[in-house]
């Protein structure tokens, strides 16, 4: 198919904020979806039908899983006070309120737990890190199926990594059960025009694709060309202007992870035994 472009810049060059990126031979509408992502944190109040959850959700079963042992599970959150106090726990985003939809997804390991404790099965297995792993990937794997099922649909939508922040408080909110864990949220909804929202530009590939070998010395000079090239996308953002910067800021201390640095003892506490 034609390669298509915005305005003047095709996307992939939208992508990485260089026009100079050469322009690719293939394209499709899967391509197009994919290119087009961009947060959204401004959101109508129009409805999402049950209908388009069940279809997210079908699309989201459609992503690989591990040895199809399925180790997540999704719970959708409607209701406007759970929805509130849910934002309260991640960080008070008023876009989860805002949206008519939250998706939770969760590591879940208490369906095989059940399936064994009802065949007197063993499941020492389940009590490994590697297990554990497992029930992340195949969430996220999940969830970023059914993202791009939204987007398709003229949807938007925004990670949430903050339901993290209070795992126990959440858990308590959504009734779950010991050895389900909720990795992240995800906001679904109709996207308010009045936002705005951009494409934001990636670390060039030279910085991320590594021939048969790591090379680590081709990327410095990589990030340093994509500091000025995102300046301009923080600008209009009204955020500080250097990537390395805010990146760094967000790893510098256990206080900037709003909590997550308990992760290995709130696993702990909903059974998660990670040997």
């Amino acid at each position: 198919m034609t390669p298509i472009a915005t305005g003047t810049t095709h996307l992939v060059q939208q992508r990485y904020g260089d026009p100079a990126v050469p322009e690719p031979a293939q394209w499709n509408p899967v391509l197009q979806v994919l290119h087009e992502h961009r947060s959204v944190r401004r959101y109508l109040p129009d409805d999402v039908p049950a209908e388009t959850v069940r279809l997210l959700v079908s699309a989201a079963q459609s992503a690989p899983t591990s040895s199809n042992l399925q180790v997540w599970s999704v719970i959708e959150v409607r209701d406007p006070a759970r929805k509130a106090r849910l934002a309260a726990l991640a960080g008070d985003q008023e876009h989860i309120r805002q949206a008519p939809v939250l998706l939770v997804w969760t590591a879940d390991f208490a369906r095989l737990r059940a399936l064994a404790a009802s065949s007197g099965a063993p499941l020492e297995g389940a009590d490994y890190l590697e297990s554990s792993y497992v029930g992340f990937v195949d969430a996220a794997l999940a969830a970023q199926n059914a993202l791009v099922a939204a987007e398709s649909l003229g949807l938007g939508t925004v990670y949430i990594g903050a339901i993290r922040n209070k795992p126990e408080e959440v858990a308590a909110e959504l009734n779950l059960p010991e050895h389900v864990f909720a990795v992240f949220g995800l906001v679904v909804g109709h996207p308010d025009p009045g936002e705005d929202a951009r494409v934001k530009p990636r670390l060039p590939q030279r910085a991320v694709l590594h021939a048969e070998t790591y090379d680590a010395d081709a990327q410095l000079g990589a990030i340093a060309d994509y500091e000025q090239r995102v300046a301009d996308f923080y600008a209009e953002q009204n955020l500080p202007h250097s990537w390395t910067d805010r990146v760094l800021a967000r790893l510098a201390s256990a206080a900037s992870l709003n909590g997550r640095d308990r992760l290995r003892e709130s696993l702990a506490n909903r059974g998660f035994r990670l040997r």
